[in-house]
């Protein structure tokens, strides 16, 4: 019955070593082939990577409703502030208001979040001096609120080059935090703490009553 088929009379004998060795191969291949999955770059939909070469933090206490506002001047004179949030290379990516509206999206319900930070990034660089203020926008308790500013440089490694904190008493009070100078290498060649007034450079007035983000 089976030689009907040609299923007898094979002429070369059976070879368990060729049967291994084939095997074997099959099994070579689908390890490279999961190992060029591994490999291969991974998307995420709706994920952009920014490039920054500095990063600027400020933050003070949590829950606090008080409204301070970021202020960072770049060498050619242009200034991201809340008002102005791109700015040249200067990008303001989040503008805190203290207790106002300071809420999260969790689940499609708004939650109200305790942190107070407001960040501003450099994505180009540009040789001489950038001016970082911190401003009183809204003085709710009528106390004076401690703010703390981080400016990291990020290439080619992270690198903090200061820290340091300052302390806003009075709506309206504009306080110099860090002057800091690139050369045409971008690296940092000098580090003060002169008093220059952001505000007064644009022209704005102080907060007032009406005055409102």
């Amino acid at each position: 019955m089976f030689d009907d088929f040609g299923l007898n009379g094979r002429d070369e004998p059976f070879d368990p070593f060729s049967v291994m060795l084939f095997k074997a191969l099959q099994v070579v291949a689908f390890l490279f082939f999961l190992a060029l999955l591994a490999m291969a770059p991974k998307t995420t939909e709706g994920k952009v990577d920014s490039k920054a070469e500095f990063i600027i933090t400020m933050d003070w206490p949590d829950n606090h409703p008080d409204d301070l506002d970021l202020m960072v001047e770049d060498p050619g004179g242009n200034i991201a502030w809340y008002r102005h949030k791109e700015a040249g290379f200067l990008t303001l990516d989040r503008d805190d208001r203290g207790g106002v509206h300071d809420t999260i999206a969790i689940n499609g319900k708004r939650v109200a979040t305790p942190i107070r930070e407001e960040v501003t990034t450099i994505r180009g660089l540009v040789a001489g001096e950038y001016t970082v203020n911190v401003a009183h926008y809204v003085a709710t308790t009528g106390k004076p609120v401690p703010a703390n500013v981080r400016v990291q440089k990020l290439n080619p490694v992270a690198r903090v080059i200061y820290e340091g904190q300052v302390t806003v008493d009075h709506k309206g009070d504009e306080k110099t935090v860090v002057r800091f100078r690139l050369d045409e290498k971008g690296e940092v060649v000098d580090i003060n703490h002169r008093e220059k007034s952001l505000l007064n450079i644009l022209g704005a007035s102080r907060p007032t009553e009406g005055d409102n983000k």
